[in-house]
């Protein structure tokens, strides 16, 4: 066969090198699993990001099936040095899609790999491979009627369990800390072994998803939005459903109400009165979901103005802020539980409670419940109809959960998105302690000015909050190495340290949260 000339190369990577390993991983997966023509490349092209779609353009994309497949892929990376960045089902949208750190990594794709290996109703844990969705996931367990429920980051649908969990994400019901829920990976890693956590690595054993510690170091957590290794298998728990699931949602008609509303929720989430993480979502957050854009409302360019958010909060009976929680358990359980968070919002002295029945099946209460009830659904892709033009940006600051925390955190995000011409659309999720600060920083991606912006506003986000001591815990692809250094130097050596010890070729991933052994200098 001849020689190919592939417009995208990996780095310091010549054609006829590239060449050999294309045939051999033709060789090994089969014509129709390797992809290098422009029109098979065009899905994985697709990004979000202020980059021109060329600095993440991968050189090729190959799809496996069986963990020896992978094992090949591995062989053969080292062999020619070829850089290979893994996704699962690539749906992790705002963080980058399945767009490689940088120009020229191939892609491997794991979708194909599906199977659902195990479920255990009594025990409650799964073990799944990377391609599994949650709509797959969750319709297994509706036709086999086991009574399990998930939880799933929003939108959730074309998302998997894997790939979530393994980049720490959070979802919406009592187990929505995923990674605190993981128990049990199998991983590939650089030179071809196969790895497993915890009690994985005993011959016969049965706890392998019910125990995470094994014997040891427990490693499980060095393996997430990092580089080491190619996860394959991950097990975790599911929640027994209830018999009761009790959604509901408090509005609250001011934006200066954020740190009352903070300071209500924590004390009930830290006594599990609420078990669930507890979602604080801003009126355009909830009325893009429901199907709102901005040109119903004006064609000025720049920030949407403090007197049309009024008015669509007015026009679509929601509030500024909009507080999603539900009460899980026995009608005994839940019926104390209502009294209580009741009689707490009474004295407050300000929120309007609204049950299901009082929702009346509108949006976006429904998706919401959903969401806390282990539903999946794909209603969260309204998001990105309320400015159009296909940009968007995820940007996650954590912090203890206050009030405090919240204004300052809000005062500031809303004034630098003010400034650069774009709106605050965002949300705050109240875990047991932590608060997660999730604003998705829309913007119209055909427009170049408007591009330009958002790229200078996700860079001063980023450095203000840095300088009042706040930190993203994920980010796109494109501001990965920009985050690794808020987090200090020490931390990213000890990073490459172990980084040259399991991949001295640096074919894992490189540039994945930072972690990079041609780019990192500072040992």
């Amino acid at each position: 066969m001849s020689e190919q000339n592939y417009k995208v190369l990996p780095r310091d990577v010549e054609q006829g090198e590239f060449h050999q390993a294309i045939e051999k991983f033709r060789a090994l997966l089969g014509n129709e699993n390797v992809l290098v023509e422009e029109a098979q490349l065009k899905p994985y092209n697709k990004i979000m990001m202020p980059s021109e779609d060329a600095e993440h353009a991968p050189s090729a994309a190959v799809t496996a099936t069986t963990v020896e497949q992978i094992q090949g892929v591995v062989r053969i990376c080292n062999e020619h040095k070829i850089p290979v960045w893994t996704v699962s089902t690539g749906r992790n949208f705002g963080y980058g899609s399945t767009a490689p750190h940088h120009r020229g990594q191939i892609i491997l794709d794991l979708k194909k790999m599906n199977k659902i290996i195990h479920v255990d109703a009594e025990l409650g844990t799964a073990l799944v491979e990377p391609g599994v969705t949650y709509q797959q996931l969750y319709d297994y367990l509706q036709e086999n009627n086991i009574p399990l429920m998930l939880s799933f980051s929003a939108p959730s649908a074309i998302a998997g369990p894997l790939g979530n969990t393994m980049d720490r994400g959070v979802g919406y019901t009592p187990y929505g800390e995923h990674f605190l829920m993981q128990c049990g990976m199998e991983l590939v890693l650089a030179n071809g072994d196969i790895y497993r956590t915890g009690m994985g690595g005993v011959e016969g054993d049965n706890a392998w998803q019910v125990f995470k510690w094994g014997y040891g170091p427990t490693l499980d957590g060095m393996f997430t939005q990092a580089n080491y290794g190619i996860c394959t298998k991950l097990g975790f728990w599911l929640m027994p459903k209830p018999p009761v699931i009790k959604p509901f949602e408090i509005q609250f008609e001011e934006e200066t109400d954020i740190a009352e509303i903070v300071e209500f929720i924590r004390p009930l989430r830290i006594n599990q009165v609420i078990p669930n993480s507890v979602v604080i979502a801003g009126v355009l957050w909830e009325a893009s979901t429901a199907g709102v854009r901005r040109s119903d409302y004006t064609s000025e360019p720049g920030a949407t103005s403090d007197a049309i958010l009024k008015q669509i909060q007015k026009d679509k009976h929601l509030g500024a802020w909009n507080v999603y929680c539900a009460l899980y358990g026995t009608p005994e359980q839940v019926a104390v539980n209502w009294n209580i968070v009741t009689g707490a919002l009474k004295q407050l002295g300000k929120g309007k409670i609204i049950t299901e029945e009082e929702a009346g099946g509108t949006e976006p209460f429904t998706y919401r419940a959903k969401l806390m009830s282990g539903v999946p659904n794909l209603r969260e892709f309204g998001l990105y109809n309320w400015r159009g033009g296909g940009g968007s940006m995820w940007f996650a600051p954590v912090s203890q959960a206050r009030g405090s925390e919240c204004d300052k955190q809000y005062a500031l995000a809303k004034q630098i998105l003010n400034k650069h011409g774009l709106d605050y659309v965002g949300e705050f999720i109240v875990g047991w302690r932590d608060m997660h600060h999730v604003i998705d920083v829309l913007y119209d991606r055909t427009n170049p000015e408007e591009t330009k912006r958002a790229d200078a506003c996700f860079n001063e986000l980023l450095d203000e909050f840095e300088k009042r001591g706040y930190a993203v815990y994920r980010v796109n692809t494109r501001f990965m190495d920009r985050v690794a250094q808020s987090y200090g130097p020490v931390k990213r050596r000890l990073e490459h340290t172990l980084k040259k010890a399991l991949d001295p070729n640096n074919i894992l991933a490189p540039g994945k949260s930072g972690i990079d052994l041609d780019k990192f200098n500072d040992w």
